[in-house]
């Protein structure tokens, strides 16, 4: 309360003057739900009849607001996917109307990419966002037919795959850790299973995702490329409810239902693979005692207090298994918890209380006869954040906040056997605390839309620990020792952010972008998808934070009378801070693990192209980027500026969904993107008879060029008044193209002179089964 208070104070006398303006006008507002379920709707559109230019959207938490003159109205209320209603009012002082839309059909839910309305995407400020949210035709083929939103995101334009069957993703030049993934405002580090095939977010636990790649809005900060805003279900207040799936590598199970019809509601979502099931059918005993899949479980308390207050618990722990007889074990999840309040001071003034806890951890066993070894990584945040809406007028509003993230990162632990080939080694523990303050104002001016923030970020670096300085060669001269809670250092960033839109006619808008971002929190690897055992470290009297200031200028236009829609955008990223690693580095397990690290700054610009059929039997897109991402740092390359790893030239996604008729649906989707930059060697020599390789330019070379078309079909079964289901069969990498996940450079046994490169591909054609059901 003391924070809403001393935040509030800063804004009473605007509000005041505001409120002077607006005497002749009320307000109507409320919440806009599902009917059947009672699930809030985000962005869901609201206007008044033959008067568009009174308009409003609901929020992240389904609260809308509409300012309006005195008089007698018919409002009118949209959402994909649902039914269109109206709702008529008479207008001579402020209202509350809580909405209720009907869903379109009552085929199953799944997740697929929707627009905003053409009005809300071709006037809104924001520039590059995209959207996912449950709808009712899903089909875009995946591996093993599990559904996965990361891997659909990676269909847009701009987002790019760090590799075949890996989570991981990199948008507009950005590395791996440069994604914000947050899970009902919780952030996720590592958002992977099974290595990184599937992701951690089960699609039945998920009601909306945004992905935003340009000017990010003011509230979200701490990463330099994207944010992907995940929300989950409330879960159904009216009825109890069940939906589920069984496929060839797991099933998933949701249930949900009210606890006190109309004002509380539950959901639990819980998934598992099974492969380990089918290891104890082997005869070898070494793959008997293999493990190896992987679990997780969502989890959500929604309660409307009174019609000002709402609050909710949401709860996730994944983990997975992998172990390789008694010689090898890998163990590695996230759980995370949130506690939010939200909470109507009146029709204008809208605000939440966010109190969360994130974890991600990973723990290693190697065994052999002689010796055993044991490693431990840990990152730990405690969140506190306080979000305010200001609603001044249809067009107008104000958000501010505060937030504050207490990070704890343990980068390791070693526990040795006496033969063991390990050390055994407690590396220090790091203490940081993350704060940030920010205040977005969006407005219009008739055709123009503008937002435009500012962001301050400080970040405090704590003991207790050693803190360590290098010379010019990186090697330790001395170091300073901190007592708990003594400050070590304080990093300020000033964080502005602006875009707008001008509408052209009808049709077709422009709009320009620009944003700083900065980043305290780095992902260090030299692997090419995220592992469970990336190496994270925080901002320190070494490590500067990131800053990224990016520029982006775009052309938005419907199609066809918004049959299709259609958008071009130009970008420019120059970073600063960049990190990267010396050749050779020992990066694992290393209390000096900074003095393998170099700096530099970096550069990354390119077009994206997105074309969307969204009605018809055939719907789908086609997107294509073109793009360059370069660094330059002074020790590698000469100092010359080189690709980064993941600089892809190309990179095109074609998705198309086709309606044979009421029961079948076709689909397919065919990639295609430029190889990532690699190092190979660019000669060899012998050393007392050994071969070595020799490496001269830092990715100087390019891996193949990645193709791949994977199909599928969803055939509906039965509909009955209790159950629904289909059935899904898909084929990953239907034409069996071998694409490389890695190559490996050795001599050629028949010639030692000669070098051969060999290519290890891990998929050809992997077909699945998935029966889904509703009940």
């Amino acid at each position: 309360m003391h924070i809403r208070i001393a935040v509030l104070a800063l804004f009473i006398s605007s509000i005041t003057s505001i409120k002077a303006l607006a005497q002749h006008k009320y307000t109507i507002s409320g919440i806009i739900r599902d009917k059947t379920t009672g699930e809030t709707l985000i962005g869901a559109s609201i206007h008044v009849l033959t008067q568009s230019k009174y308009s409003s959207t609901s929020n992240n938490y389904g609260f809308y607001t509409i300012v309006v003159p005195e008089g007698a109205y018919t409002l009118v209320i949209s959402y994909t996917g649902y039914q269109q209603d109206t709702l008529s009012i008479t207008l001579n002082k402020d209202l509350v109307r809580n909405i209720s839309l009907n869903p379109s059909s009552g085929m199953l839910s799944e997740v697929v990419i929707t627009s905003q309305s053409s009005k809300n995407r071709l006037s809104t400020a924001q520039m590059g966002t995209e959207k996912l949210s449950t709808a009712e035709i899903a089909n875009v083929p995946v591996f093993l037919g599990e559904k996965d939103i990361i891997k659909t995101i990676q269909l847009l334009p701009g987002v790019k795959t760090t590799g075949e069957g890996s989570g991981g993703f990199y948008v507009r030049g950005g590395n791996i850790d440069e994604n914000l993934l947050l899970l009902d405002e919780v952030p996720v580090y590592n958002a992977t299973h099974l290595l990184g095939f599937f992701s951690t977010f089960n699609s039945d636990a998920i009601k909306d995702l945004t992905i935003y790649k340009g000017a990010m809005p003011s509230q979200f900060g701490g990463r330099l490329s994207s944010v992907v805003d995940i929300r989950t279900r409330d879960g159904n207040n009216q009825e109890f409810h069940g939906s589920g799936g069984l496929g060839l590598i797991a099933s998933h199970l949701n249930l949900e239902g009210p606890i006190v019809k109309d004002k509380s509601s539950f959901m639990i979502s819980a998934r598992r693979s099974y492969a380990d099931i089918f290891l104890k059918l082997s005869s070898s005993e070494d793959v008997k005692n293999s493990n190896l899949y992987f679990y997780d479980v969502n989890a959500k308390l929604s309660y409307n207090l009174d019609d000002h207050n709402r609050i909710f618990l949401s709860f996730y722990n994944g983990r997975d298994n992998l172990k390789i007889s008694d010689d090898f074990a890998l163990y590695y999840g996230n759980t995370t918890g949130t506690f939010r309040l939200n909470h109507n001071f009146n029709s204008h003034l809208f605000s939440n209380t966010t109190l969360s806890y994130s974890d991600y951890n990973h723990h290693i066993e190697i065994a052999d006869n002689a010796s055993n070894t044991k490693m431990e990584s840990t990152i730990r945040d405690f969140t506190l954040k306080e979000d305010f809406t200001y609603f001044m007028s249809n067009d107008d509003r104000i958000n501010f906040g505060i937030t504050s993230t207490h990070h704890t990162l343990n980068p390791g632990l070693v526990d040795a056997s006496k033969n063991s080939a390990y050390n055994s080694q407690i590396l220090d523990k790091k203490y940081a605390l993350e704060s940030a303050a920010y205040i977005n104002h969006e407005f219009s001016l008739s055709r123009l839309k503008i937002n435009y923030g500012l962001r301050l970020s400080v970040f405090n670096v704590f003991g207790p620990g050693e803190y360590y300085n290098y010379n010019e060669e990186g090697d330790p001269v001395d170091s300073t020792s901190y007592k708990t809670a003594e400050l070590v250092n304080t990093y300020i960033n000033l964080e502005p952010r602006a875009s707008a839109s001008y509408q052209l006619d009808s049709i077709s808008s422009l709009k320009i972008a620009y944003s700083r971002n900065t980043q305290n929190i780095h992902l260090i690897t030299n692997s090419a998808s995220t592992q469970p055992t990336d190496l994270w470290i925080l901002s320190s009297p070494n490590v500067q934070p990131e800053i990224a200031d990016q520029v982006s200028l775009g052309y938005y236009r419907d199609l066809s009378q918004g049959r299709y829609e259609f958008s071009s955008e130009i970008y420019y990223k120059q970073l600063q801070h960049q990190i990267d690693f010396k050749d050779g580095a020992a990066l694992s397990i290393n209390n000096y693990v900074e003095s393998q690290l170099l700096y530099g700054k970096g550069r990354a610009y390119g077009l994206e192209l997105f074309l969307k059929k969204k009605t018809g039997r055939l719907t789908g897109w086609v997107s294509y980027t073109l793009s360059r991402t370069e660094r330059q740092i002074d020790k590698i390359n000469g100092g010359d500026w080189y690709p980064a790893h993941q600089d892809q030239t190309h990179n095109l996604a074609i998705v198309s969904m086709y309606q044979l008729n009421k029961k079948v649906t076709l689909s397919a989707n065919w990639v295609y993107n430029t190889g990532n930059a690699v190092t190979y060697p660019s000669g060899k020599y012998e050393i007392n008879g050994a071969t070595v390789f020799l490496y001269t330019e830092r990715n100087g070379y390019r891996m193949p060029a990645y193709h791949r078309l994977d199909v599928g079909v969803t055939i509906a079964g039965r509909k009955g008044k209790k159950w629904n289901s289909d059935w899904n069969f898909s084929v990953y990498n239907a034409y069996g193209k071998q694409n490389p996940y890695f190559i490996e450079f050795k001599n050629d046994p028949a010639n030692s002179n000669r070098t051969i490169a060999q290519q290890t591909a891990l998929f050809r054609w992997v077909p699945s089964i998935t029966y889904n059901f509703a009940f």
